[in-house]
């Protein structure tokens, strides 16, 4: 009898590249965020990035964000993207009771509006690749997820990823796909 193949994926190696991979649909130029929720039995719930709403014309849209620099609150790119987790949750098809007790892969630490909508379906573990940019964000994030009971795991408990660096890598992916097209 012939034995089995040694290098193949974990479930958190395929679930986290599973949100690697959907980040790349992001048009934001700064910041691909990817998400993926799975139950128990690891199966995939639902996946989603952070992207305009649908209908949205993103030739349109301020993708620099440069309302953050002139104080003009239209032109800031926050009021109109959805994040990552939020459009994971939005995107599942089934019963929102499916959602309860899952885990969540997201390539960045969720923020604090994310965080509530995760407690709020009952969500049970978060692993996340590298932690937001904003550190009072994720402070209080972290407050709300450990009241509620959502086990928090870093990917790799060793190192925290810079944001360039994950975005090497979604580039290297990206890329490897299209050498197949």
């Amino acid at each position: 009898m012939s034995s089995k193949r040694d290098n193949y994926l974990s479930w958190d190696e395929y679930f986290m590249s599973n949100a690697i991979l959907v980040s790349a649909r992001s048009k934001d130029p700064h910041n691909r965020v990817g998400a993926c929720i799975v139950n128990k039995d690891n199966k995939v719930l639902s996946v989603g990035y952070n992207g305009l709403t649908r209908g949205m014309n993103d030739d349109y849209f301020d993708w620099l964000s440069s309302g953050e620099k002139t104080g003009i609150k239209k032109n800031i790119k926050d009021y109109y993207v959805v994040h990552a987790e939020r459009n994971a949750i939005l995107n599942h098809r089934g019963n929102v009771d499916d959602l309860k007790g899952s885990t969540l892969y997201v390539t960045w630490f969720p923020c604090t509006e994310c965080t509530k909508e995760i407690v709020q379906v009952g969500i049970k573990k978060v692993v996340y690749l590298r932690n937001y940019s904003k550190k009072d964000e994720v402070e209080i994030s972290k407050i709300m997820l450990e009241q509620a009971g959502v086990q928090i795991v870093p990917y790799n408990e060793e190192k925290d990823f810079e944001k360039e660096e994950v975005e090497k890598v979604t580039d290297e992916v990206i890329k490897k796909l299209r050498y197949f097209s």
